[in-house]
């Protein structure tokens, strides 16, 4: 047996010398799970806290959220969203023509004072 195997039979023989008894069987249960009358005993406990009619009110919630959205709800959305565009774009429209408008000002008035800078020194 060469050195790593020894270390390694001797670090199994440690953890094991410090599990208590059952431990490997105590797994196996868990990794198992509850066994079929667990299973029984929990879903009559658990069907006992539902008030009656519970699953007909899943089905039909569930039913009604695959349905979808209906044909009104998704005309009213695009409306609105219709809406929101022409406002943006009345907004942008209004906003570009104010600043061509001022920027038309300012170059109608730079040619006015020239206009009547020539027209003082031409008399």
């Amino acid at each position: 047996m060469n050195p790593e195997e020894k270390a390694w039979d001797d670090l199994r023989a440690a953890a094991s010398s410090r599990l208590r008894p059952g431990f490997a069987r105590g797994v196996l249960r868990a990794a198992r799970g509850p066994g079929a009358g667990a299973w029984v005993a929990l879903r009559s406990s658990a069907a006992a806290c539902l008030r009656p009619g519970f699953a007909a009110r899943v089905v039909r919630a569930a039913r009604a959220a695959a349905a979808g959205p209906s044909y009104a709800s998704q005309l009213a959305l695009s409306a609105v969203t219709a809406a929101l565009c022409l406002a943006a774009v009345l907004l942008l429209h209004q906003r570009n023509q104010r600043l061509a408008d001022e920027r038309n000002l300012a170059e109608w008035r730079a040619i006015v004072a020239f206009a009547q800078e020539i027209d003082v020194h031409g008399r």
